[in-house]
């Protein structure tokens, strides 16, 4: 058998936050070994919940490389992911389900709107890095335009639903069920719906119906029942199909897909769920992935499916974050800046390296991003995207050297010409320590908190001086604003981790 992998108790809580190894963490069981234990020694089935390794970016020179390219992530599904595994079943999360993007993404960030007729703004920021004293943090912000509920086109929703037996369960379609039937209650009686579910067999269980007739699309809800095995591949076909046939032009067509990702018949491999996705790319379908469940959860496809299919990808591990996504938050389901990139061009006299911190599988080639056949990332109705780059300054870092340029291109809808947004940055004013004398802004400190968090649970070799106890106090700096109470909810989830 394997070794079990105890998490060590210590003795006084500054020690176990002194540092960002598993140990630090007392009483949480070690979901990143084979097998694992409880408080009390117990043995433990290994989790079954599958993510995909992440490899971290490391630091790249600037003489020889001084630009950098990468597709915006708006996602924010292992972010609940953790929030689960802490507040539900005292454990900490996988190392490779810790995607700092989409811990960052999770949250929305007081960023301004766009102006005029743009449907994206930017903006950026220089700090300081809290782990290094030697380095500086770099913030790069977005915002897709805010819309009231009478602007957004209407919807062409296919509402694809995963009823197998590994769906089964008041965290999995019982919560599907309460998520999909609130969300009709905020849609236009123009919308549209078609419901299609997959188990053993795939069945069109609802045609596309207007939403004025709300009784009969809740009560096809309302019916569904978990049981048989799992025949995703074609289910998605028939939902593309689905999608196409009802198309509206100008209008949110849109797949919203509700499982586990526990493909098990027919198209299963990820490789040929993601051609069939890519296939459909250029039809202006986007694709809404929601994941549910815990112990077979698949993660990776999911994530790859979303990836690489205009599309979203969100983990609903209660009846609240159900409410954020299908109700607080549903602007986001409609995309106001589509296949967005960013690139960061740096002066390599003023920046000696750089490091992109999250979005390994964002990463694109500097020449791919003037290409505007190359898919990249979607942002929605008032929604905030942002990134953080952690830099090693260089010998012309002084005030108000230009020390980078923020590049931005979008299109307002898919297929369309991208257009093009910039922004230099200079160096802010220092003292004589070389350190800013402007305070950080509560975007920075928010986000640098955050930053810290995943760098510690992801065990980072670039963690340097992180710890929990250090995500917590930069947290808190920035909680003034906290739409949903979802900032206070992360201080508290760190705080959980403390006591332990």
């Amino acid at each position: 058998m394997k070794k079990i992998s105890i998490i060590l108790a210590i003795a006084a809580v500054a020690a176990s936050v002194a540092s960002c190894t598993k140990e630090a963490y007392e009483g949480f069981y070690d979901m990143n070994g084979a097998i694992y234990a409880n408080e009390e020694g117990q043995e433990q089935p290994q989790p079954g919940d599958s993510f995909n390794e992440i490899k971290e970016n490391d630091f790249t020179a600037t003489a020889t490389q001084p630009v950098s390219t990468f597709s915006v992530d708006a996602d924010g599904a292992t972010y609940a992911y953790m929030r689960r595994c802490i507040r539900d079943n005292k454990t900490l999360p996988p190392k490779n389900s810790v995607r700092i993007e989409e811990y960052l993404n999770y949250f929305t960030f007081d960023y301004p709107d766009p102006t005029g007729s743009e449907m994206l703004a930017i903006n950026a920021e220089l700090g300081e890095c809290p782990w290094n004293a030697e380095h500086k943090l770099l913030r790069l912000g977005l915002k897709g335009k805010s819309l009231q509920d009478s602007e957004i086109p209407d919807a062409n929703y296919i509402l694809l639903i995963d009823v197998s037996g590994s769906m089964n369960g008041s965290d999995r379609l019982d919560l599907v069920k309460k998520g999909l039937t609130t969300m009709i209650d905020y849609m236009k009686p123009t919308d549209r719906i078609a419901i299609i579910t997959y188990s053993g067999e795939v069945r069109k269980l609802l045609e596309s119906t207007l939403v004025k007739d709300a009784a009969s699309i809740k009560n096809a809800i309302k019916g569904l029942v978990a049981s048989g095995c799992t025949a995703g591949g074609s289910a998605m076909k028939m939902a593309y199909d689905e999608a196409t046939a009802h198309y509206v032009k100008g209008g949110n067509n849109r797949i919203i897909m509700c499982t586990d990702g526990d493909f098990n018949v027919g198209v299963s491999s990820t490789t040929a769920l993601v051609e069939m996705v890519e296939s459909y790319l250029d039809k202006g379908i986007y694709l809404s992935i929601m994941g549910f469940g815990a112990g077979n959860y698949q993660d990776s496809r999911m994530e790859e499916l979303s990836n690489h299919g205009n599309g979203t990808y969100t983990y609903v591990d209660s009846e609240e974050e159900m409410m954020k996504v299908f109700v607080n938050e549903r602007s986001h389901f409609y995309s106001v800046a589509n296949d967005t990139k960013c690139q960061v061009s740096f002066d390599s006299t003023a920046i000696k390296s750089y490091r992109l911190i999250g979005y390994e599988n964002r990463v694109m080639n500097n020449e791919d991003f003037e290409k505007d056949k190359k898919d990249a990332g979607e942002i929605g109705a008032g929604q905030t995207v942002t990134a953080l780059y952690e830099i090693v300054p260089g010998r012309n870092f002084t005030a108000s050297t230009s020390a980078l340029r923020f590049d931005v291109r979008y299109k307002k809808a898919l297929g369309d010409e991208s257009i093009p947004l910039s922004l230099n940055v200079a160096v802010p004013a220092m003292d004589a320590n070389g350190r800013f004398e402007a305070p950080a802004s509560e975007n920075m400190l928010f986000a640098s908190g955050v930053a810290a968090l995943g760098l510690c649970l992801r065990e980072s070799k670039y963690a340097g001086d992180a710890s929990i106890e250090m995500a917590k106090e930069l947290v808190d700096s920035g909680r003034s604003f906290d739409p949903g109470a979802f900032r206070k909810q992360l201080s508290e989830l760190i705080g959980t981790i403390l006591k332990r």
